[in-house]
């Protein structure tokens, strides 16, 4: 996996995930997006590096439309979010993003070992805590 940051979009399976939910019909978009949340969310194993990666990439556009969280802006996140579009996500989303977070942060996901190997964890834990803050204000609201 080549990553150059640590932002929810900056490695190459990210990358690749917005490119296909860019090139995607738009009303495909919104169950790509559950379907990264539900894989991470839902998976009794070891989390892969690549599913959690692309369930980043999907909390981060779920905290953005659904919950006011950090907006999309990276360059490597699908064209039509940085230029104002929408998903058209429903708020029943917001439960399964939660989950789908705390299982890549949690014990058995090969991102957060990547991310403890590289600097302690400290740049993953970073970019979530937004990501999460905005999550639960919209779960509670």
């Amino acid at each position: 996996m080549g990553t150059w940051d640590s932002g929810p979009f900056d490695n190459d399976t990210a990358a690749d995930w917005c490119g296909d939910l860019h090139d995607a019909a738009p009303e495909a978009r919104a169950g790509m997006v559950r379907q990264a949340l539900q894989s991470a969310a839902e998976s009794a194993d070891y989390l892969d590096a690549s599913e959690g990666c692309e369930a980043m990439a999907a909390t981060a556009i779920v905290a953005a439309e659904c919950c006011g969280g950090p907006p999309v802006t990276s360059v490597y996140a699908p064209d039509f979010l940085v230029e104002g579009g929408r998903v058209g996500l429903s708020d029943d989303l917001v439960p399964l993003a939660l989950r789908a977070l705390d299982r890549v942060l949690g014990e058995g996901s090969e991102l957060r070992q990547l991310w403890e190997e590289a600097d302690g964890g400290r740049s993953l834990l970073a970019e979530a805590e937004p990501l999460r803050a905005a999550l639960l204000r919209g779960a509670a609201g």
